[in-house]
């Protein structure tokens, strides 16, 4: 099996630009809040419980990342290939779709929320939603949006400086926090019997929903897989950077556990790191943390930009998308593609000035999208591994499929703890798509569905009917 992989560039990936993509997209914001938000859910037992269970879940779901990347080759762009290879065109066309919009609308927040910390240190931007921050946040958006167009060797080596800067103030915090803590403190409520979190199952349960979005983009080296350099670094990239995230998370939760007690945390406003930071060491632990926030988000938001391109890139190539998103300039960029994702980006931007409402609406319909093409993922990674697709006649798939097996029962999980009728209004957002897949087919003159496709077009279609009906009538709500 060959190493290299369909080369779209001269200049490939390396193993630390794709390490820097999984890492850079999952440490986001969330990170910086989770000492609050986890406090608020579940007692220091609860949480190690939910821990044990989240990391074997995502963990299980990077190796199938990893094995898919080893078996199949030739697919590239992670998500959007594997749900198109194992299920249809069709689906292809919706994983790739759901991942697209919840990028990029999740960039939206990004933005918001970098103005709205810098509205911590100059007033000017108050909370993120101000005419000032729009307009901050639209040239930093086109900044970002110019370096890319440069190539993307360029964008990621800026990624991968950025992501280490990220980490620099998380492993600050950690050390800091470390000479402060209490294990006193940390065991004085265990299993939180003392306070109002319910009982140990539940404070699990309520734990891993907040643990649900921590690891949203554990896919981000198989996004890239066309243009790494090796295909074995995809698998390689995908697992370390997981470990790597998980160590932190788990760092930042539990520490904080030993510096305050539970009510307190769970009382703290976010960004809760910054206020335990300076109740350790004075006002510059908030300010040094706030700045980290920043630094944090700017990475994010340059590595989800990537992935909104090279989607929609990726499936234009494979005639799922409208050939207008195959269009790429001389060092390989997809320009067409990234227009189009900033010029989205744009527009919910000024939506967000005017009603922060209606976004929010569309953004909580969005961020469940992500989650579907894991469990398609998850569900092809089974499949090979069942049916040894890509396997020697000698070689045993056993361990494979029992990590399939386990990665799809936690996809499920995650769709489940995400909320079903997020799921029921999110077609709402599947069914205007059909519109761009229509076109893609008919530009190649493909068939447009075929006899499982319409049946999931009009399950589609019905749900978005209902889910419409639903909102206007109240029996379903945001």
């Amino acid at each position: 099996m060959s190493e290299t992989t369909h080369n779209p560039s001269e200049k490939n990936l390396n193993f630390t630009a794709l390490i820097a993509l999984v890492v850079g997209s999952m440490i986001g914001g969330g990170i910086f809040s989770l000492p609050q938000n986890i406090a608020e859910t579940a007692s220091p037992g609860a949480s190690l419980i939910g821990w044990v269970i989240t990391g074997i879940g995502m963990l299980m779901l990077a190796f199938v990342f990893q094995n898919l990347a080893h078996r199949k080759p030739e697919l590239d762009s992670g998500v959007y290939a594997y749900a198109q290879a194992g299920f249809g065109n069709y689906m292809g066309f919706n994983s790739a779709w759901g991942y697209w919009l919840s990028a990029w609308l999740g960039n939206v927040s990004y933005y918001v929320l970098i103005f709205s910390t810098l509205g911590y240190f100059f007033n000017v931007f108050g909370d993120g939603n101000t005419l000032t921050a729009l307009v901050g946040a639209s040239v930093l958006l086109w900044a970002y949006n110019f370096m890319i167009t440069k190539g993307i060797q360029t964008a990621t080596s800026v990624n991968t400086l950025i992501t280490i800067a990220k980490v620099i103030p998380l492993f600050t915090f950690i050390v800091i926090i470390f000479t402060v803590f209490n294990m006193d403190l940390f065991n004085s409520d265990f299993w939180g019997r003392e306070t109002d979190l319910g009982s140990v199952p539940d404070q699990v349960k309520n734990m891993m929903m907040v643990t649900v979005w921590v690891f949203i983009g554990i896919e981000g080296a198989s996004v890239y897989s066309a243009r790494a350099k090796k295909r074995s670094d995809i698998g390689k990239a995908t697992v370390l950077g997981f470990i790597f995230t998980l160590v932190l998370l788990m760092l930042v939760n539990f520490l904080a556990m030993g510096v305050r007690s539970l009510p307190e945390l769970a009382a703290m406003k976010n960004p809760s790191m910054a206020y335990l930071l300076e109740y350790a060491v004075g006002p510059w632990g908030a300010t040094f943390i706030s700045v980290g926030l920043v630094v944090s988000l700017l990475g994010g938001l340059l590595a989800w930009t990537l992935f909104c391109a090279e989607v929609l890139f990726v499936a234009a190539k494979d005639e799922t998308m409208p050939r207008f998103f195959y269009k790429t300039n001389a060092v390989d960029v997809p320009v067409n593609a990234l227009l189009v994702s900033s010029a989205a980006t744009q527009l919910f931007l000024v939506i967000t000035y005017f009603s922060k409402s209606t976004y929010n609406n569309i953004f909580y319909l969005s961020t469940s999208m992500i989650l579907i093409p894991y469990f398609f993922s998850a569900a092809y990674g089974f499949l090979v591994a069942y049916r040894k697709e890509g396997y020697k006649a000698s070689e045993s798939a056993t361990k494979d499929i029992i990590i399939g097996v386990t990665a799809l029962f936690y996809s499920i999980w995650l769709l489940y703890a995400a909320g079903i009728q997020y799921f029921l209004l999110s077609a709402l957002l599947y069914l205007p798509g059909v519109v761009l897949y229509i076109k893609a087919r008919r530009e190649h003159k493909h068939q447009l569905f075929n006899t499982a496709e319409k049946v999931v077009l009009v399950v589609i279609t019905v749900s978005a009917i209902y889910a419409a009906y639903g909102l206007y009538s109240g029996t379903l709500s945001l």
